[in-house]
């Protein structure tokens, strides 16, 4: 059968597939719309296969978090080129991909691709845009008696989870510390809450450096410890969520923060748990 102009536009209206594959489609389809989509979707499958060998390492990283600030959710989901990280059809998949992450709860990104509406999705997706799509990782986060606070940077490429633990009282004001500390956490990167989280390895390899820095400099061998004692110290200050200076005030630290939240309200609220996904820091 003759395919007009019109259903070839309203395929393409329907699909964003280009307009000859729509053409295509249809008479393939002998002109059944339901049909025709069947057809792009199972293309959008096989380019996806065609793309299994490119690097999809631009994306966007996303969260979600419940009303009650009890349950949240961040996901890294990644395609080839900012262009289409930027285009609507890739932001729209993310709020897609992370709201039925948000909702079903999979183990891994292996179980989320098995949800067949999530599937569909990509490859719908993937058949307009021509990119390799993939959903890199994801952490949910639960807290019953706390609180989770998120941040998105500007541009959508790094996101934060911060998670408080035993809170009892002033839930908008920790609401807006949780929103400074995920900010700190963006900017400063430390690699734990406190000094006792930190791998003894990466302790070890620094006492080993500042020691070796300090023969270097001409120390006596007998004060080359207590020296690289001292250094660890600062570099404590640097790394160490609790021990950085405030970002918004290096008067004090983001530990000063939580102490004088909890003497106001006479409470023992901790920040437990941060998640930090800055794009493709897994590919590195």
């Amino acid at each position: 059968m003759a395919i007009t102009a019109a259903q070839v536009n309203d395929l393409r209206q329907r699909t964003g597939a280009g307009m000859m594959d729509c053409k295509r489609a249809l008479e393939e389809a002998n002109g059944d719309v339901q049909k025709a989509i069947e057809i792009l979707r199972k293309k959008g499958a096989s380019v996806a296969a065609k793309r299994a060998e490119k690097s999809a390492n631009e994306g966007l990283v996303v969260t979600k978090v419940s009303d009650d600030k009890k349950s949240a959710t961040i996901l890294e989901i990644n395609c080839e080129t900012d262009f289409v990280a930027k285009s609507e059809d890739f932001v729209n998949l993310a709020k897609f991909v992370i709201d039925a992450v948000h909702k079903s709860k999979p183990k891994n990104v292996e179980e989320l691709l098995k949800i067949s509406a999530v599937q569909d999705k990509l490859n719908e997706v993937l058949g307009k845009v021509g990119e390799k799509i993939e959903v890199s990782r994801f952490n949910i986060v639960e807290a019953n008696d706390g609180l989770l606070v998120d941040y998105i940077h500007m541009g959508s490429k790094l996101g934060v989870l911060i998670k408080f633990d035993e809170v009892k009282a002033g839930n908008d004001e920790l609401y807006l510390i949780g929103k400074d500390m995920a900010m700190q956490v963006a900017a400063m990167n430390p690699i734990s809450i406190k000094r006792e989280d930190v791998p003894q390895a990466t302790v070890d390899k620094e006492i080993e450096i500042y020691k070796e820095l300090a023969k270097k400099e001409g120390k006596p061998e007998q004060i080359l410890e207590k020296i690289a004692l001292g250094r660890l110290n600062k570099f404590y200050q640097e790394n160490v969520l609790l021990e950085q200076a405030f970002i918004k005030d290096n008067s004090k630290t983001v530990s000063d923060l939580l102490k004088e939240f909890n003497t106001k309200h006479s409470s023992t609220t901790k920040v437990s748990r941060f998640d930090r996904f800055h794009l493709g820091d897994e590919k590195k």
